[in-house]
């Protein structure tokens, strides 16, 4: 694992919508769940290449959180980034970052 960042404190994250942070030169999508939980996936929507996946819709299938996609609407898991909806297209998952939250920081580290 690379090291940690700290990219914003957790009373700046709004529950169910993200945030943009840099992480070791890369855009990382960060996201306070509505249980308090803080997930971070890559940034760049594999289907349309664009970095746009802190924008997308945040819900849930059951009870899995989930983030939808602004582009072309795929769906992933925000708990395993496994695309869940490709929309027709082959899937293609989010990476994951590892996440701690510290003293109220939130922290994102590359696995």
């Amino acid at each position: 694992m690379s090291s940690w960042t700290v990219v914003c404190p957790l009373s700046g994250l709004v529950p169910e919508r993200g945030v943009t942070a840099l992480v070791d030169g890369e855009q990382v999508a960060v996201f306070r769940l509505d249980d308090d939980r803080v997930v971070a996936v890559q940034q760049r929507d594999p289907f349309s290449g664009a970095n746009v996946i802190s924008r997308g819709i945040v819900g849930s299938v059951g009870t899995v959180p989930t983030v939808t996609s602004p582009m072309y609407k795929q769906v992933w898991d925000l708990t395993t980034g496994r695309c869940l909806d490709p929309v027709g297209k082959e899937p293609a998952d989010l990476r994951m970052f590892a996440v701690s939250v510290e003293s109220g920081q939130v922290r994102v580290a590359r696995w």
